[in-house]
């Protein structure tokens, strides 16, 4: 890779900026230690101090670890840093929001699972449907899980992951409130099996009409579980 002179404006940046195309570009790959300082210093013809501004700035990121008296080493992507992982569901507005993300995202992984999915990915689904020990919360968050790996896209799934993180406690409070209302359950799991043969039998866009529907139908139910939380609890 041809190395550029740093310009003297905003040194660090330029530093880490071109240690991060390097990394895009695979002369870094995840696990590499990168070149001591003394060796950056001398490979983009700048000061010790800009090096090491342009590691910490990589560090914050996510992108470096340094390791006391072993150097700075290459992480691997993992998409949850990204974001805060201590957000929390306390309003409509935040349900709301975080829906929209999973309306964006879901329904594509579903298309992309009904396209991609394997024997064994649909031998995994069909084992959360028949497996009675598992219920509630923990078969819902399984099979949209199931559905992401299937779906065979890595960055995707550990999106997915983030955002069943943050949805954990306002879910497992919801599936409680469904308990008390077989109607919804009920509908829940028609629409999961829906979704589930929509993908078994390899048809990515009913998967994705689907899915949306899913979703659309678990927010006002969310929603409404929410308010009468709220109500309850004043």
């Amino acid at each position: 890779m041809q190395i550029k002179k740093i310009p003297v404006l905003k040194v660090s940046d330029s530093v880490a900026e071109q240690i991060e195309e390097m990394i895009h570009s695979g002369t870094f790959l995840a696990g590499d230690k990168l070149p001591s300082v003394r060796e950056l210093c001398e490979l983009f013809g700048v000061g010790r101090s800009a090096v090491r501004d342009a590691i910490t700035t990589l560090k914050g990121k996510g992108i470096v670890d340094v390791k006391r008296g072993e150097g700075t080493f290459i992480l691997e992507f993992d998409s949850t840093r990204l974001f805060n992982n201590h957000l929390l569901l306390t309003s409509p507005k935040d349900i709301s929001e975080l829906f929209q993300v999973r309306k964006i995202l879901e329904p594509g992984i579903a298309e992309m699972a009904a396209i991609h999915r394997s024997e064994a990915d649909l031998n995994v689904m069909e084992e959360i449907f028949s497996n009675q020990s598992i219920k509630g919360w923990e078969s819902d968050y399984l099979l949209h899980k199931a559905i992401a790996e299937a779906a065979g896209n890595e960055i995707i799934k550990q999106l997915l992951q983030f955002i069943s993180t943050t949805m954990k406690n306002a879910m497992i409070d919801f599936h409680h409130y469904i308990e008390k209302n077989p109607a919804t359950a009920k509908m829940m799991e028609n629409q999961h099996l829906v979704i589930f043969e929509s993908i078994k039998h390899g048809k990515p866009q009913q998967a994705k009409q689907m899915m949306m529907e899913h979703l659309d139908f678990v927010e006002k139910e969310l929603l409404k579980s929410h308010v009468i939380q709220q109500t309850v609890g004043r």
